[in-house]
């Protein structure tokens, strides 16, 4: 019997639920007592290591305040070569794995974490699935046996060694299995698809668009679909027929949600929100988003309502820098800005996430470069009395015009979908135009449109998405939007080069 699984055996449904979800009944003083807790543990264990020396000084810190006082917020650049050669003599204890990011700078960085956070990684997102499959405070929808379609990227990404942590804490079966790495990514998928076929799934995990993409796909190809010997199963094909049957009843093609009923969809990345009618329509359930990342595995999660998400007190240590430091840091490399505690931030503002990691790892005031916002204090609907928080997008990574208007990824995301035409994908970045800022956007069409139409569609968009747009036409005396088309295949394209040249999955 695996870990959980006596939990699920033993424990009542109010004792399972407080066991993974009990973190959205804390108060903000009982969270920041963990947090307290945690943190000089984690400096007495790091304290006399060789990366714990560099970063800290030989004085050890006494408290919170100290920490934060003595000790500088740190980059990657802080920790080489020590990390990314894997030098573990440098550490205070031995990692239990090592996992790299999706190297969107180009080089892989690498991160140790200890069999403590794996334990408590694959805790929290049991606590995602239950939480996933609850319409309501303290339902337990789910029990060892899950059937797991994973849709993530292998190890040593941090997604796919959180499928394997679960699979070594609770009784589950994964499609496709999760020793089965032999094969490219694209077959794998498709293996996993078969199983599911036969045995049905509880519980699917990937990224939203990849499902809304996969939804697209899978209604034009169920048009002509060819059966093959691997179908010719009892299972499958009353599967199928009553997919079919079902189909036929509401008049339109089959769709995922005709084939399977999962009892929760989990999610991450910048296109949840976005997407989640979409996915809804095509899989049948409101995807649940979980915020997490290569340092510390999962940050935050939803509740049982499915709206903003409440951070994890255990995982890492968490400051933020109110966003508004920005300006003075890109003036003056050498600035340190100051940072707030959880306990400290105010509703609607954009914040920094900078993370410690607990369990005797390295990673010490750590700037992880992403962007939340804090969308409220609480949430007096599901009665959680802490910080109610989204993701919005990476430093960097916006387009600042006219110094006006900031767009990121989840603004312009959120603009397309909104005009409801139908692509493939797109890309946009800042261009000039007599010293004039506007936005040059690159997308691939699934239906002809004329470049001016869909530029007044993104443009119009954009007015209701984002407030400080607005303004924008009447200051610059010109359209902040410019479309440019490409022809159909591009990306794919573009994949299938850079897949020839070596590129890493992430990267694609």
């Amino acid at each position: 019997m695996l870990s959980e699984d006596k939990y699920f055996r033993d424990l009542s449904e109010a004792e399972l639920w407080q066991r993974y979800c009990g973190f959205l009944d804390l108060s903000i003083d009982e969270f920041m007592g963990i947090q307290e807790e945690l943190l000089m543990d984690q400096i007495d264990r790091i304290a006399d290591s060789v990366l714990g020396k560099k970063i800290m000084g030989e004085r050890k810190p006494k408290s919170v305040e100290e920490f934060r006082q003595m000790v500088p917020l740190t980059t990657y650049e802080d920790y080489e070569p020590y990390l990314s050669e894997r030098q573990e003599e440098a550490l205070a204890e031995k990692p239990y794995l090592w996992c790299h990011s999706s190297g969107r700078g180009g080089t892989f960085k690498w991160v140790p974490h200890s069999s403590e956070i794996v334990r408590k990684m694959a805790e929290h997102y049991l606590a995602g699935v239950i939480l996933s499959t609850s319409n309501n405070k303290g339902e337990i929808n789910v029990a060892p046996g899950l059937r797991i379609l994973a849709i993530v990227a292998p190890p040593p990404y941090g997604s796919g060694y959180i499928m394997q942590a679960v699979a070594q804490s609770i009784s589950s079966q994964f499609m496709p299995p999760l020793e089965d790495t032999t094969r490219e990514f694209e077959d794998r998928i498709r293996k996993g698809f078969l199983i599911a076929l036969k045995d049905g799934i509880d519980i699917l995990g990937a990224m939203s668009s990849i499902l809304v993409k996969m939804g697209e796909e899978f209604s034009q190809q169920t048009r002509a679909m060819k059966f093959s010997i691997s179908m010719l199963h009892p299972k499958i094909i009353l599967r199928l027929l009553q997919a079919w049957l079902c189909s036929k009843q509401e008049k339109r093609t089959i769709l995922p949600k005709d084939l399977w009923k999962p009892k929760g969809i989990l999610a991450g990345g910048v296109d949840t929100d976005i997407y989640k009618d979409d996915v809804a329509y095509y899989w049948g359930r409101i995807p649940y988003e979980i915020y997490g990342g290569t340092e510390g595995f999962i940050y935050a999660m939803q509740s049982w309502n499915k709206k903003a998400m409440t951070f994890l007190p255990d995982m890492v240590f968490l400051e933020l820098i109110n966003y508004e430091e920005h300006p003075k840091h890109q003036d003056d490399k050498d600035y340190q800005p100051s940072t707030v505690l959880l306990s400290e931030v105010e509703e609607g503002k954009l914040y920094e996430v900078v993370v410690t990691q607990f369990y005797g790892m390295p990673l010490l005031r750590y700037r992880i470069k992403d962007i939340i916002k804090v969308t409220a204090l609480r949430d007096d609907e599901a009665g959680i009395n802490l910080p109610q928080i989204v993701f919005q997008r990476r430093v960097g990574e916006s387009i600042n015009l006219a110094g006006l208007a900031e767009l990121d990824e989840k603004i312009i995301w959120q603009a397309i979908a909104n005009t409801g035409i139908k692509y493939a994908d797109w890309s946009a970045c800042k261009e000039y135009d007599q010293n004039q800022s506007f936005l040059r956007l690159y997308i691939e069409l699934k239906e002809h449109r004329e470049a001016g139409e869909i530029e007044t569609m993104i443009d119009e968009q954009l007015k209701t998405t984002d407030t400080d747009y607005r303004d924008l036409e009447s200051y610059l005396g010109l359209k902040p939007v410019r479309v440019t088309l490409l022809t159909p295949g591009t990306f794919r394209r573009y994949i299938e080069e850079k897949r020839k040249e070596g590129a890493d999955l992430a990267h694609l």
